[in-house]
């Protein structure tokens, strides 16, 4: 069969999920779990993307994400390669990590994302790792970031699930009444029926009907627009790369014409390349053929060497 087409747009929300291969557990281990979101803290850097919810079980992650740009598939590509090479080297396995293609289902923003993050909050209730009454000392969903928020990324926002929890404000006693709205929910299956809970993980789209039937008429558009060619997407990506690199050569007083000149893996270059690689999700190979850096491996040893040393980060 064909696979489905992943729709992007700017300003769109996901509803993000994988497995482990096999159902194996991935995120057994505190480490495997701290590495993810490391990853999911790289991945949101690189591509802007802002989280609302996310949630790690022993063989699963949810996310509940928003892509400013349309760049959900770059993105999450990065993201599970990345994650999968860092945990197989630390494992010293090989292999597929992840079961297959992750699963995304567009989210309406008015009548979905709220249910939504509700429904990955509590994740771990429903499967009885714990009490709802211990959820916020629960470590692995982003509900400790509502309740802490000196811990807070700052790609991460709680605004929309507060606001359709009865409009409640980002304060102590807001986030104290979040939890007693967490309490309700995970109590009342009238409500959790209301919201859609067992819809939230099926199909490809989680929200009203009459946004259902409006990204149906635009999935149907994009479809057409990809058979006849459509490479808009790709193209602007390929331009804002080209830019980054303008600034970064100015910034370090350098010229498209020493790239050319230079040594394949002069100092300065290994810098730029891993400046991109900071800010974007481009690849091994743009940056050998534009910054004309030669190999491939040695692209990918010399600015993973440069990264360990500046950032002090240990794989």
């Amino acid at each position: 069969m064909p696979r489905t087409l992943r729709f992007e747009q700017d300003g769109a929300i996901y509803h993000v999920l994988n497995r482990g291969n096999y159902r194996a557990d991935i995120f057994e281990s505190e480490g495997a779990r701290t590495a993810f979101l490391k990853c999911l803290e790289e991945a949101c850097e690189k591509t802007g993307w802002r989280v609302h919810a996310w949630c790690l079980m022993s063989n699963h992650y949810h996310l509940a994400l928003e892509t400013p740009v349309a760049n959900l598939v770059e993105g999450m590509q990065w993201l599970q390669v990345t994650f999968a090479l860092r945990f197989n080297r630390l494992r010293q396995e090989h292999g597929h990590l992840f079961q297959g293609r992750y699963k995304s289902l567009l989210v309406d923003p008015d009548a979905g994302l709220g249910p939504l993050c509700h429904y990955i909050h509590l994740n771990p209730v429903r499967a009885s790792l714990c009490a709802v009454e211990a959820l916020a000392e629960w470590p692995w969903t982003s509900l400790r970031w509502l309740v802490q928020p000196r811990q807070r990324p700052r790609w991460y926002t709680a605004k929309e699930f507060l606001h359709h929890a009865g409009g409640l404000a980002d304060t102590p006693a807001g986030r104290k009444k979040y939890l007693e709205y967490l309490a309700w929910v995970a109590e009342d299956e009238p409500a959790r029926k209301a919201m859609q809970f067992d819809r939230m993980s099926q199909g490809w789209i989680v929200g009203s009907t009459d946004f259902k039937v409006a990204m149906a008429l635009e999935q149907r558009r994009v479809a057409a627009a990809l058979a006849q060619g459509d490479r808009d997407a790709q193209q602007a990506g390929e331009v804002l790369q080209q830019k980054l690199l303008d600034q970064l050569l100015k910034k370090a007083r350098r010229t498209r014409s020493d790239l050319h000149q230079s040594a394949k893996m002069a100092d300065w270059k290994v810098a730029l390349a891993a400046a991109m690689k900071a800010r974007t999700t481009v690849t091994n190979r743009w940056l050998a053929e534009q910054l004309h850096m030669g190999s491939l491996h040695e692209v990918s040893r010399r600015v993973a060497a440069f990264q360990c040393k500046t950032t002090n980060y240990k794989t």
